[in-house]
């Protein structure tokens, strides 16, 4: 695997790309992590954990993920780009410059994610690099989740 330092920022912006970068491994949806989520956010809407509901009444037909939820696992994806970023302290997650929820994840559902690089610039404290990253029901021609993140690589 090919390793770029943090602050080899022309080597970095050689990655910046129009394309992204291959689909990581699938990760279930199972109606228990909705379930868990919904506990910890404390967003028991019943489009989410009422199954029988769901079924009479949403226009999913079953319940469907929380958004923030589909979003919280991009850590989690296996994303294998060919190439990794090493030398740094740490990184901090800056914000973000996009995030739209443009599908359901119904649950059940296994998702994958992609990515790609769309900037890199040098900061006093380190090298910021913003990915756009796509989240999608594995199947599907739309994405579930489109996000454009910030992050700084700290020296």
């Amino acid at each position: 695997m090919e390793t770029i330092r943090f602050d080899e920022i022309d080597r970095l912006k050689t990655k910046i790309s129009t394309e992204f970068g291959p689909w990581s491994k699938p990760i279930e949806i199972t109606q228990e992590k909705i379930n868990q989520f919904a506990d910890v956010t404390g967003d028991h809407q019943w489009i989410h954990i009422d199954v029988e509901r769901c079924k009479r009444e949403s226009p999913f037909g079953g319940p469907v993920a929380h958004g923030f939820l589909t979003l919280s696992l991009l850590p989690a994806f296996e994303i294998d780009a060919g190439w990794k970023v090493v030398g740094y302290r740490n990184v901090v997650n800056y914000g973000a410059n996009k995030l739209r929820f443009i599908s359901p994840v119904p649950a059940g559902a296994k998702v994958q994610a992609r990515q790609r690089i769309v900037g890199v610039e040098q900061r006093p404290q380190g090298t910021q690099i913003t990915t756009e990253s796509q989240i999608q029901v594995v199947g599907s021609d739309r994405p579930a989740v489109i996000y454009e993140g910030i992050f700084l690589y700290v020296k």
